[in-house]
């Protein structure tokens, strides 16, 4: 493998993406319970985000949004579906390719619908596409793990049965039943192909997208890990009766959601938490073998390392379970861990708000390219790099979830979240959210309705409209006065 030529010291960039994941579900956020150690090892060689949300509670807007530094209003794309990616628009990596960047994808991309196995590509500015949006073979269109797993001399249905009726379902595996073996999961696939793209030779700088499906439901861990994690040892998910009500009054308003309101032990509620760890156990492992192949292979010092995610998952929390138009802290306040040796701050922990818009101005400031002027994101290269407080960011973060899925509500949603204060408004249904993040974290008692809470309301209100409209569309480049 050839390194970069002494001239061009931009450095190689590792983004490895999870799906689903919580940012209080890793070591670096002070979990207690799950075992994530090469997380660990990469807060410690750089800083730990823990106050980053996520542009949309679902897939396709949010990796859209974090990909061009846009809020997903703004690009246009709200939904999880869509046919192809809006045309004019360009990703960072198609920006990074267009500068000398060889990049590559391992694993999902859906920034377009990928229900027959295979996406219509964008002009993303991959060389290298190993494409697998979900380590299933029931699609009419094939993708890259499964051939893998053929190539192996392994049947694919054998290993990639659908033993559940819904995708969110808890899959808890035995000795004498397991689900897909480590040796042929799909995040041990990627790692074989992130390594294959990192050792082909280049002359210059290069870029990895390594978009794993897990901690995704199915709750389906191997057994190997699951093994791993007692569930009658384990908190559970955050839970109250009252939550049944609260969740009860929005469902019964239309408001979209993948799950109905349950209580945790009628969907084995710590088990499904045990799985889900289990699951981000395996991926911490295999974020640790790529970091020990770029060590070994002495790119380690010049590659900028990303570990991300899309959104959160609710795990349970609140009756609920998956994903759709709800803001609790599990499905927006998503993992930001940003490592580069020798010119990041390492072990640094910062609790400003951030918003996944970020990563996408901060790698154009990072190898020297303007920040286009229609993105809503900031660069964090300045705390990143010590030149700025770790404790001020933005004042504020947006949320938005607009006609996601295909439901029969087609929800209107936004989050407006300052320090203390956090706003969720279901346009068009005289409903809403207010909570103080001071007092009460985990979000039990929403204070829309207090009299003596109506006055900040009415200033979230404003605020959070301010921000829609600022997140509206530029247009056409203005070029002439009139």
């Amino acid at each position: 493998m050839l390194a970069p030529s002494p001239a061009d010291r931009r450095p190689n960039i590792l983004w490895y993406c999870a799906d689903q994941l919580r940012g209080d579900a890793i070591g670096p956020s002070g979990n207690p319970y799950v075992r994530t150690p090469n997380l660990d090892r990469l807060a410690a060689m750089g800083t730990t985000c823990t106050k980053a949300y996520c542009q949309a509670p679902i897939c396709t807007p949010s990796r859209a949004s974090f990909l061009t530094g846009k809020y997903p209003s703004s690009i246009p794309l709200n939904c999880n579906g869509n046919a192809t990616f809006p045309e004019g628009e360009r990703l960072v990596t198609r920006r990074l390719a267009d500068v000398g960047y060889d990049c590559g994808l391992v694993g999902k991309l859906h920034l377009a619908g990928a229900a027959n196995g295979r996406e219509v590509r964008t002009d993303d500015g991959y060389r290298y596409f190993k494409y697998s949006h979900a380590p299933r073979n029931n699609w009419s269109r094939g993708h890259d793990y499964v051939d893998w797993i053929r190539a192996k001399g392994v049947d694919p249905d054998s290993v990639l049965t659908v033993k559940t009726n819904t995708f969110g379902d808890l899959m808890e595996p035995t000795p004498e039943k397991d689900n897909v073996p480590p040796e042929l999961h799909q995040t041990t696939w990627a790692t074989e192909m992130a390594i294959d793209f990192i050792d082909q030779e280049r002359a210059g700088p290069w870029l990895l997208s390594v978009n794993v499906y897990d901690p995704h439901p199915p709750f389906n861990p191997p057994w190997e890990y699951y093994r791993r994690y007692d569930p009658d040892s384990l908190p559970g998910p955050l839970f109250r009766e009252s939550d049944l009500e609260h969740q009860g009054k929005l469902a019964a308003a239309g408001v979209d959601f993948q799950s109905s309101p349950r209580r945790p032990e009628q969907y084995g509620g710590k088990k499904l938490q045990a799985a889900y760890y289990a699951m981000i156990e395996m991926v911490d492992e295999h974020v640790g073998k790529i970091l020990d192949h770029l060590e070994q292979s002495g790119q380690l010092q010049n590659t900028l390392v990303i570990f991300s995610t899309d959104h959160g998952e609710s795990c349970g929390d609140h009756g609920l379970t998956q994903k759709g138009p709800r803001f609790f802290e599990g499905m927006v306040n998503v993992p930001l861990i940003m490592a580069l040796p020798g010119q990041f701050q390492a072990g640094l922990r910062s609790d400003a708000l951030v918003e996944l818009t970020d990563i996408m101005p901060t790698l154009m400031e990072c190898v020297g390219l303007p920040i286009p002027d229609d993105v809503q994101g900031r660069s964090l290269l300045p705390i990143l790099t010590g030149a700025a407080s770790p404790h001020q960011h933005r004042d504020f973060v947006r949320t938005e979830c607009y006609a996601a899925f295909d439901m029969p509500n087609r929800t209107f949603a936004t989050m407006y979240r300052e320090r203390r204060w956090k706003l969720i408004v279901y346009h068009g249904l005289n409903l809403g959210e207010l909570y103080d993040m001071d007092a009460d974290p985990d979000e039990y008692t929403s204070l829309w309705d207090s009299p003596e809470h109506q006055a900040i309301k009415t200033e979230l209100l404003l605020k959070s409209y301010d921000a829609t409209i600022q997140a509206m569309p530029y247009g056409p480049t203005l070029e002439m006065p009139y």
